[in-house]
């Protein structure tokens, strides 16, 4: 498998898209849930919003990086997306909802099919390889989704 390829994982939560939403926009409980994800700090006022930036501190291991993302859509109760400059990557979160139930999918596709140079470096040196790291990635995001789960439905 290719370190580029489309990264999914899916749950069912047992609330309303609002409800989950309600959780997962609030980006300050994003190390709650995220196994990589040590923090992620806004670094303009305006709050959750298209073309917000945040610094994201991640940490596998002994390794910890910063990241710069874009949000690049923020549709309340439907979608939540933004852009990590320094992989290339788009990390999108999609709610469908039906009778008290909400469908979740989280995706990471990498847009035009380019991991950036920066991000194809320091997976080999510091993360084990791109395809184990893309491996960790994809069941990382399967762990984000039980513990949104798991946080919504408490």
């Amino acid at each position: 498998m290719s370190a580029q390829r489309e990264l999914r994982a899916e749950t069912t939560i047992d609330a309303t898209p609002e409800g989950v939403w309600a959780v997962l926009a609030d980006l300050d409980r994003m190390s709650e849930f995220s196994p990589e994800t040590v923090r992620m700090v806004p670094l303009k006022r305006g709050g959750l919003r298209v073309s917000q930036w945040y610094l994201g501190i991640n940490r596998r291991k002994y390794a910890v990086w910063p990241t710069r993302s874009v949000v690049a859509a923020v549709e309340p109760g439907r979608v939540l997306a933004w852009d990590t400059k320094s992989s290339g990557a788009r990390w999108i979160f999609e709610l469908t909802g039906a009778d008290g139930v909400t469908r979740v999918v989280h995706r990471r596709p990498v847009p035009s099919g380019k991991l950036s140079l920066l991000s194809r470096a320091f997976a080999p040196l510091a993360l084990g390889g791109s395809e184990q790291h893309a491996d960790e990635l994809e069941a990382g995001m399967a762990q984000t989704l039980a513990r949104l789960k798991a946080a919504v439905e408490a």
